[in-house]
């Protein structure tokens, strides 16, 4: 009896009303377990009156066999075929049980034991498409058309699949966003809620960011479309969630290795437990009974649905939240993290720096405009955020940007580039020079001193001028600090290439001591190995290509996902759609809620075997009760997991990771 999130057919459905989310529900008969085992339940409903009304065996005898055939035909052929593969699977030895009863003349318990167990496996079954549902159901939040203008300033209405990107489309009021975009004309407040969990709706503009599926205001809205529908916050949240629930964590897979042996021993079990009382006198009927009830009870049904539901359920919350998870092994290692490492820009910065300061230098012979000019020509193909906030810079000021060739990149660097004929480079002062002269020196010492980043520009190898850049910090990045320190015991550490005036001025606004600057790529990579080489498990929290070594080097990565890079989306074992550091406390500590769900269920399950077990074997078990007793234990099990599927899981989460 496993758990798995399978893949399922996506139809788009019309909401209800306008404005509301629409919910999709697996219809509890569209599951082939559920009918299967309604048929058995009403066979035997049908077949039990009769029996105990003392009517002919021939009226009530067929009933039985139907339920048997309906019930336990698809466990019963899915044992055979792992029998095949040389793996004892409970649900044959719960089929060979129910067919011993029956041998024996306990028609009617073997039938009941049938149908609890098919009704049992229904409900496992409609638990896992229920989880599927909540994940697969943001499918219907983006509409089926969307209305695309046309270079000659007409309308088309067209399926969202055929939107390409580059494409402007049309989003009236009281209208979905048809495709992930950027706003180019309009002012309207957009209902994010179902995405980014924004009680608010929020008020978007020019060049502001929207997603498929959200709720467009009062205002009408003109997008380009940056992501085919495929590639959309919605399509990535969904396929990254099924990607997950296919995996198997670690404790699941102990389980399952542990199961081969704890099945094969149950069965030798089984047959000493028929013959030494057969053999010391015991009627053949009372100790095969007894025997057929011993297989039943001990089972470890219960044991093996107690790892996955509570993962898959927290993957599917966390994915309803913009939190992407990649695997089951990942949610069960985020809850054991006992070290954080933050980037600063994108991480714990907003990630959209701001020049504030261009100082050309004296014997330069170039002004503020033409030393932007060049730095923001050759650091127009970069993605890095500094990158774009010189670009941008530039464009504010209305400066005509020229072309560059033999562009190149170096992480933790800086570009180079020939703009005009001449070479530009563009980069940390300390990486450009070995030695820096008084001038840059004092320059790049006095934009540090009052918390900025010093950029120097080279032209044809020589010191143009410094570039003064600033980033805020994110709204939430203090209280995120506290809440990483509340859950692992000590504050995180600054990882940054940023120098050491600028990251300490941050650092101290956010709550940091520990911090490290001036880093490359290798050397927050060897920070990280640094801090596991002492016993911790270290959760690293980056956005950019000059992260993504640290996040492959930890016990578990997050990529920043709007505005991170695409080597780090790769590299990260989780995902951050939605733009909200405090995402990443909320899920460590879900994750904790998991693996504590899973060790409840582990005892529960232990509890109920060896309680039945020892019924058994020193009393006289009734069949019919064990068979409760059994059953029970696996739905209540299954239940239980799937309680990290709620919406008060997701807030209870956050409330601890605050406390």
């Amino acid at each position: 009896m496993t758990s798995t999130l399978t893949p399922q057919s996506v139809e788009r459905a019309k909401p209800a009303r306008t404005g509301a989310a629409p919910r999709r529900r697996t219809r509890v008969l569209a599951l082939p377990e559920a009918r299967w085992a309604t048929a058995a339940t009403v066979f035997f409903l049908l077949a039990l009156p009769l029996q105990l009304t003392g009517a002919p065996a021939w009226t009530w005898g067929p009933l039985y066999a139907l339920s048997y055939v309906t019930g336990g035909w698809e466990p019963g052929w899915e044992g055979l075929k792992a029998l095949k593969e040389r793996t004892l699977d409970v649900d044959l030895l719960m089929v060979v049980a129910a067919l011993g009863a029956a041998s024996i003349g306990q028609v009617m318990d073997g039938a009941l034991l049938i149908v609890i167990f098919a009704t049992s496996g229904a409900l496992e079954a409609l638990a896992t498409a229920r989880t599927a549902d909540s994940v697969r159901g943001l499918l219907d939040l983006a509409p089926a058309t969307a209305t695309r203008l046309t270079p000659d300033g007409g309308e088309q209405t067209v399926p969202v699949e055929e939107l390409a990107v580059g494409d402007t489309v049309l989003v009236r009021p009281g209208e979905r966003v048809g495709a992930d975009g950027r706003v180019l004309d309009g002012a309207s407040d957009v209902d994010q809620a179902t995405i980014t969990g924004e009680p608010l709706p929020a008020a978007k503009e020019p060049g502001d960011e929207v997603f498929a599926g959200t709720l467009n205001g009062t205002g009408a809205l003109r997008v380009r479309v940056e992501r085919d529908a495929s590639d959309s916050v919605i399509a990535r949240i969904v396929r990254m969630v099924e990607e997950a629930s296919e995996t198997k964590a670690p404790t699941q897979l102990f389980i399952e290795k542990v199961e081969q042996r704890y099945s094969l021993g149950m069965v030798a079990a089984t047959l000493a437990v028929f013959l030494v009382p057969l053999a010391f006198g015991e009627q053949l009927t009372d100790a095969l009974l007894r025997a057929m009830t011993f297989m039943i009870v001990a089972s470890p049904c219960a044991v093996v649905l107690a790892t996955m539901p509570p993962l898959l359920s927290a993957i599917a919350n966390a994915g309803r939240h913009g939190v992407l998870v990649k695997s089951a092994v990942v949610m069960e290692r985020l809850g054991q993290v006992d070290a954080v490492a933050l980037d600063k820009t994108g991480t714990l910065t907003e990630g959209s720096p701001r020049v504030t300061d261009v100082r050309p230098l004296p014997g330069s012979g170039l002004d503020e405009a033409e030393l932007l000019t060049l730095a923001a020509a050759a650091e127009r193909p970069s993605e890095h955020p500094l990158a774009r906030a010189v670009v941008d810079a530039a464009r504010e000021r209305g400066l005509d940007l020229p072309g560059a060739e033999d562009f190149t990149s170096a992480p933790g660097v800086g570009v180079t580039a020939v703009v005009d004929g001449r070479g530009v480079a563009v980069g940390a002062p300390a990486r450009l020079l070995d030695g820096t002269g008084s001038t840059v020196t004092a320059v790049s010492e006095e934009l540090e001193e009052s918390g900025r980043t010093a950029v120097l520009v080279l032209v044809d190898g020589a010191p143009a001028g410094l570039l003064g850049i600033a980033d805020r910090l994110r709204p939430d990045a203090a209280a995120t600090v506290a809440a990483l320190t509340t859950l692992t015991g000590t504050a995180p550490v600054l990882l940054t290439g940023d120098n050491p005036r600028a990251a300490a001025h941050l650092a101290a606004e956010a709550g940091i001591d520990d911090v490290r600057a001036g880093l490359l790529p290798q050397d927050k990579m060897a920070a990280v190995q640094e801090l596991e080489s002492t016993g911790r498990k270290v959760l690293v929290v980056g956005d950019g290509v000059n992260d993504a070594p640290a996040l492959a080097a930890a016990h578990t990565g997050v990529a920043m996902g709007r505005a991170g890079s695409d080597l780090a989306l790769e590299t990260a074992d989780a995902v951050i759609v939605r733009d909200e550091l405090a995402a990443v406390p909320t899920t460590v500590a879900l994750s904790r809620r998991a693996r504590r769900l899973v060790v409840q269920n582990l005892v529960i399950a232990g509890v109920f075997i060896a309680g039945l077990v020892v019924w058994d074997l020193a009393g006289n078990l009734p069949l019919p009760l064990g068979v409760a007793g059994h059953e029970g234990s696996t739905v209540l099990v299954g239940l239980n997991g799937l309680r990290l599927l709620r919406e008060t899981a997701w807030q209870r989460a956050a409330a601890e990771g605050s406390d």
